[in-house]
């Protein structure tokens, strides 16, 4: 298997999500994967940009990729869900306009020649043994008699997706675009206890968290019930957007519907890194609004 990727972080991993770059890069070395950053890489453009041009929101993702290509790279690493998203629409999209090719071959001022993957974090770990990531986690008592990762016995995670990683599945490929599984069984994989639910792929309101905030509320709402229903104690994210809905909307969904949610967001990769024998510090558990419990 690969163990050299070209890394694109987006713009959230270098500003409110920076815990999950943090995070991320901590998992990787320790799992032997060196991580190479996208020399010059700018923004994706999200929604902005397919909400204004459509080709600019082709252009921007192919730029980076033609960059990372440029640096001698064959595979991508982009963890942020909605960068993902983009990076596969545009790499699609291409491949089927001609046109739409050239066009973003003139804007762009370089040749994008097709020959570099996009891969989410999730994927490239998929890949990996099982043995090789159980073989990563931390067992022996620290200096206080205490193993380092006895918070996390006491967590009852419940993955979510969003509503990007897997869809739509023509464009990104990813795992079963109504049931995945593979953030399950990679932190099962490393001891954490993972329950089954049913909003693994609902939306949260991603985008809208400004511009429709009350739909926003109801639909990260009804996440935390399904939740809490289950037994849930904590929640399992890969995307600083649906990490920054629920993380931080929690006061303002108990608000308005008289709720008591307190309920941790973790991104996947911080629980790997504890399960792995990081600090919470490390991980940067402290940058969270909703306080986390280990």
């Amino acid at each position: 298997m690969n163990t050299k990727f070209a890394y694109y972080p987006g713009c959230s991993l270098h500003s409110t999500g920076a815990e999950y770059d943090t995070s991320f890069r901590a998992v990787a070395r320790k799992l032997g994967m060196e991580l190479e950053e996208v020399p010059g890489w700018v923004c994706c453009g999200t929604s902005p940009a397919h909400s204004s041009s459509h080709l600019l929101s082709v252009a921007l993702p192919i730029k980076n990729l033609a960059l990372a290509e440029y640096a001698g790279a064959t595979e991508v690493a982009v963890p942020c869900a909605a960068c993902y998203s983009r990076f596969k629409f545009a790499t699609h999209e291409i491949e089927q306009d001609e046109k739409l090719r050239e066009d973003v071959k003139e804007i762009i001022g370089s040749s994008y020649q097709g020959k570099i993957k996009t891969l989410h974090p999730l994927e490239i770990m998929a890949k990996m043994p099982a043995s090789e990531l159980k073989d990563k986690v931390v067992r022996k008592r620290s200096d206080s008699g205490v193993p380092p990762q006895a918070g996390l016995d006491n967590l009852k995670v419940v993955c979510y997706y969003g509503c990007l990683l897997t869809r739509p599945p023509k464009v990104v490929s990813f795992d079963d675009i109504e049931y995945p599984m593979t953030m399950d069984k990679i932190l099962e994989n490393v001891g954490i206890n993972v329950l089954d639910w049913s909003y693994k792929t609902d939306c949260c309101g991603t985008a809208f968290a400004l511009s429709e905030t009350d739909a926003v509320l109801t639909l990260t709402q009804k996440i935390l019930k399904n939740a809490q229903e289950v037994g849930a104690n904590a929640i399992a994210v890969a995307c600083p957007l649906c990490h920054a809905n629920l993380d931080t909307r929690q006061l303002d969904i108990n608000a308005k519907y008289n709720t008591n949610y307190n309920i941790p967001i973790y991104y996947f990769t911080q629980l790997m890194g504890l399960a792995f024998g990081y600090s919470p510090k490390e991980m940067a558990l402290h940058k969270h609004l909703t306080p986390v419990t280990v």
